[in-house]
């Protein structure tokens, strides 16, 4: 196993994982730039740009693209989150420098024709009405807007109808031109490569991409809490509550994962046994935590029926409050050994450690060694455990809901149950 890094004269980083035994490759650009690089204004402009890249260039029109890399048996995709935006390929390692080639073009190229992004503009205004169709989707729009109020971290990643509509392909191309710079970027492939190849085709495609002519600055991101309800006529109330959760950077960052692999992730986990297996409370319950260059949050999410919600909401507080009190040595030996086997089989997929290399990188300025990410999930112990629970379940909730809920108790009773 080699992974190597390289940083270009003109600041772009690129990093590779040499992966024996694969006949496929994977190779994207990881740029940090997201949903909080917006205003409110122009909420939606990161995600539209993403999807616009891909709809022709001064040399490929949109059929070209996608033609191209699939008769090879290849395939492009890419996404867009709060801190980041992906632009990835996936396919036999002997046409790597195509996927290079189309990469470095959608990004460096793009044409925003008006006709194409009026075009978009419909297929990304359907993109949100099916999320607002969705349930157990928008809920997360929701907790992250509850959880963060009138701060751009609290923006949906797919924008906003309003402004979605009337954004301008002036708008578009601004917001590339002051995030897109060869600084934020990450050039991360792993499969059958050779770095001093990825390397090269770095340097005579992407050599060339200027630093931003304007930094965008993000403001810090603060977590506030509090509630947000939707009353619709649904057959199940989508519940979630959440706290102030973990930076990518804080000493409690792997804590925090083995804590909620305990609490809500698998079958064996606390709240899949209690709130499913004995009560028959939910048919989905788990938790989550998501972390930020400066913040983070965790979450716990149910679904239930109406006449259930009542007896699910004291649950779930109940195993919020006992955590830190009844945690068990065996469970953090146990979540432990499913963090590290996860981080393992991860690395079975081209496409997958690609992407994690080119987050490490945007993270961390480099990628993490293997040796030093198992150690940090095995130097996690009870006492950070429990001391972990401590500071994120006194935390200010956040609470989000949306079905019928009139069962649904107060967020001051339910803030109440979560007294320690």
């Amino acid at each position: 196993m080699s992974v190597e890094f390289t940083a270009l004269e003109n600041g772009l980083r690129v990093v590779t994982h040499e992966m024996p035994g694969v006949e496929s490759a994977s190779i994207g650009v990881w740029v940090g730039s997201g949903t909080r690089h917006e205003s409110d204004e122009n909420n939606g402009v990161a995600h539209l740009l993403e999807h616009m890249a891909f709809k022709g260039t001064r040399r490929r029109n949109a059929k070209d693209i996608a033609a191209e890399i699939e008769a090879v048996g290849g395939h492009l995709n890419a996404y867009t989150g709060r801190e980041s935006t992906a632009y990835f390929a996936k396919m036999l390692a002997p046409d790597i420098a195509l996927a290079a080639d189309i990469l470095a073009d959608i990004l460096q190229n793009a044409a925003f024709d008006q006709v194409e992004l009026d075009r978009e503009r419909q297929v990304v205004l359907q993109e949100i009405g099916q999320a607002a169709d969705t349930p157990d989707d928008i809920i997360f729009d929701y907790y992250q807007a509850a959880a963060f109020p009138d701060q751009s971290m609290g923006l949906p990643v797919l924008g906003r109808r309003e402004t979605v509509q009337t954004m301008s392909r002036e708008t578009i191309k601004s917001y590339l031109q002051s995030n897109y710079g060869s600084e934020r970027a990450v050039l991360s492939a792993a499969g059958k490569v050779q770095h001093e190849d990825i390397v090269g085709m770095a340097e005579e495609l992407f050599g060339s991409l200027p630093t931003s002519k304007i930094v965008t600055k993000h403001e810090p991101a603060h977590y506030c809490g509090g509630e947000k309800r939707v009353q619709s006529d649904l057959e199940q109330v989508h519940f979630l509550i959440g706290f102030k959760g973990f930076s990518f950077g804080d000493p409690d960052f792997y804590a925090l994962s083995v804590l909620s692999t305990i609490l809500g992730a698998g079958m064996s986990s606390r709240l899949f046994q209690e709130i499913r297996e004995k009560r028959g409370l939910a048919y989905s319950v788990y938790s989550f935590s998501a972390a930020y260059s400066d913040a983070g949050t965790f979450g716990i999410y149910a679904g239930t029926g109406p006449d259930k919600v009542d007896d699910l909401v004291p649950a779930l507080c109940d195993e919020i409050v006992e955590f830190a009190s009844s945690v068990q040595h065996e469970e953090v030996m146990r979540a432990c050994v499913q963090l590290k086997a996860g981080t393992l089989m991860s690395l079975e997929s081209t496409g997958g450690r690609a992407e994690q290399l080119g987050q490490q990188t945007l993270v961390y300025g480099a990628p993490l060694s293997l040796h030093d990410l198992i150690q940090r999930i095995e130097a996690v112990d009870l006492n950070q455990v429990q001391r972990t629970a401590t500071r994120l379940f006194t935390s200010r909730p956040t609470l989000t809901a949306t079905g019928v809920l009139q069962k649904l108790e107060s967020y001051d009773k339910i803030c109440d149950r979560l007294q320690f």
